[in-house]
């Protein structure tokens, strides 16, 4: 259901999301009046005042595939009783408001801590143990798919722009040579910690299944890998916690470091497309460049 003519994803910023959000709850049939932006990354994501519900504003018409995917996968993962987060059955969805695809989930009251390292390793064990109904058409993991977007739309000088395109046929170059020895199967594809929530009751909820994907589940080692053994966002105990949930430590593999590289890469192109929101994702974003042009250097970077 679309409302509204397409627009670019040019000027996706916090209020032109609101407005999209606004608009996309009126044509559902709901009040979008006093919601809370939550987060800005991706996805604009806002937490109603009205009724227990976040929506999902994506950037533009490019990403209405994926989101009809999210969709699907939510659905799935509630057949088979996987704790993840759960679309509201009720609507159509997804919604097209100014060209800008919306999605509607079930509010996730969040318990009084956060997931711990070792539950990311199991809920990525158990995930990985599911088959793939028929029917279910998920794509392979790319992890070049949304770089050329970033790249030619982000508000960032022109020789970063240069030394980005550089380096992604660089890593494009040393992605063909990677061999796996695993399965394919169901991938999150973006399996960070931030991923997983605990909800009032204690339980362990999966969340964000946008690049959700049929592939290896490299994939989803490489993240909690890399902010380790590079960035050193996490402490030995909780790494070994990770370990010892998953029964993997990507680390020991050949193709670490060319994994790596490309989450490195990825992490750099998310945050650059919000630049100029704020001077700390500047700040961030300045941090980031400067080491992706220094392979070497130390990573001195700070979650966002």
């Amino acid at each position: 259901m679309a409302v509204g003519a397409a627009r670019s994803e040019e000027g996706f910023a916090s209020a032109g999301a609101a407005r999209v959000m606004v608009a996309a709850c009126r044509a559902a049939g709901l009040d979008g009046e006093g919601a809370e932006l939550i987060r800005l990354g991706e996805n604009a994501l806002f937490r109603l005042a009205s009724v227990p519900m976040v929506v999902r504003v994506a950037r533009g018409p490019e990403w209405l595939t994926t989101a009809r995917k999210e969709v699907a996968v939510s659905r799935w993962l509630a057949d088979e009783g996987f704790p993840a987060a759960r679309i509201v059955e009720d609507l159509e969805q997804p919604l097209v408001v100014d060209g800008r695809p919306v999605t509607f989930w079930h509010l996730i009251v969040e318990g009084d801590r956060k997931a711990a390292y070792g539950e990311l390793g199991a809920a990525l064990r158990d995930l990985h143990a599911l088959r793939v109904p028929d029917g279910l058409e998920l794509p392979s993991f790319d992890p070049f798919d949304k770089q050329e977007l970033r790249i030619s739309r982000a508000a960032i000088p022109e020789d970063d722009r240069v030394f980005l395109r550089k380096r992604w046929r660089e890593l494009r170059d040393q992605f063909g040579e990677l061999t796996f020895e695993t399965p394919k199967g169901p991938v999150h594809g973006d399996a960070h910690v931030q991923n997983l929530m605990v909800n009032d009751r204690g339980e362990v909820v999966l969340i964000d299944f946008e690049a959700f994907c049929f592939d290896h589940p490299e994939w989803d080692l490489m993240v909690t890998a890399t902010e380790h053994h590079s960035l050193g966002w996490q402490t030995d105990e909780q790494y070994a916690d990770f370990v010892r949930a998953y029964g993997r430590d990507l680390y020991d593999w050949l193709g670490y470091d060319t994994l790596r590289r490309l989450q490195e890469f990825g992490m750099t192109t998310w945050l650059m497309q919000n630049v100029q929101e704020d001077q700390e994702t500047a700040d961030e974003y300045r941090r980031r460049i400067s080491a992706l042009r220094n392979d070497d250097a130390p990573r001195d970077w700070r979650p966002r």
